[in-house]
């Protein structure tokens, strides 16, 4: 990282923070001494290059990228988490590890780079029969498919009656559509846990339904 590209670090001093553990002393302490700021700075960012290269990794299958192209995402999220993490070191208050809190914002950018990638290398549109393969996707078997199909098509109702505008955007997207929650928060300016978070309420409000019109006992398997 050259000087030109080396982000201003607040002092460390003065914050009020609770006791905090010596390897967030130290890594506060080096990070605001300007003696020891760049080594600082080199470490840091190295420690966000390693994790951002193993969340790909574990992530690499089903965003389906690799090679130079991962390399490059890797680099662009440990850069863009190391600017984060120096702008906002005054709002650090010792409820982790500084290591932990700085994981954070690298998952971050993983997480939002993933999901711009997608739509710019989008795949080919779902055809409009993605309802009736829904049988497909839970693994039923062809003497299932009947029974399946019929669940499907009560499901696709309760998804019109029950949830909400938002709702069924998000839910037909991730679950009928299968596009990624990182992509979609990126198109709808949202978080993947405020995704995540409606789809679960979804599902809740759905197995409700079926229950209610016989199609699901107890245990509800679908959706």
């Amino acid at each position: 990282m050259s000087s030109a590209q080396r982000p201003a670090v607040a002092s460390a001093s003065g914050r009020g923070r609770g006791a905090l553990d010596e390897e967030s002393r130290e890594w506060l302490r080096s990070l605001a001494v300007p003696a020891e700021r760049d080594q600082a700075l080199a470490r840091l960012h190295q420690l966000l290059l390693r994790a951002a290269h193993a969340e790909l990794r574990r992530r690499s299958a089903a965003a389906g990228i690799g090679g130079r192209e991962q390399d490059d995402l890797a680099h662009q999220a440990a850069d863009d988490a190391l600017l984060a993490i120096t702008g906002k070191l005054d709002r650090f208050r010792g409820e982790s590890r500084f290591t932990t809190w700085a994981y954070k914002f690298v998952m971050l950018e993983v997480s939002a780079k993933l999901g711009r990638h997608y739509w710019r290398n989008p795949p080919v549109p779902m055809r409009g029969d993605a309802w009736e393969r829904i049988p497909d996707r839970f693994g039923a078997s062809p003497a299932e498919h009947a029974e399946f199909r019929e669940l499907a098509a009560a499901l696709r109702r309760a998804v019109t009656e029950v949830l909400t505008q938002r709702q069924r955007r998000v839910f037909v997207a991730i679950v009928v559509e299968g596009v990624p929650l990182d992509a979609l928060a990126v198109e709808m300016g949202s978080t993947r846990n405020a995704l995540y978070k409606m789809v679960f309420d979804a599902r809740r409000k759905i197995r409700a339904h079926l229950a209610a019109q016989g199609y699901l006992g107890a245990e509800g398997g679908m959706p």
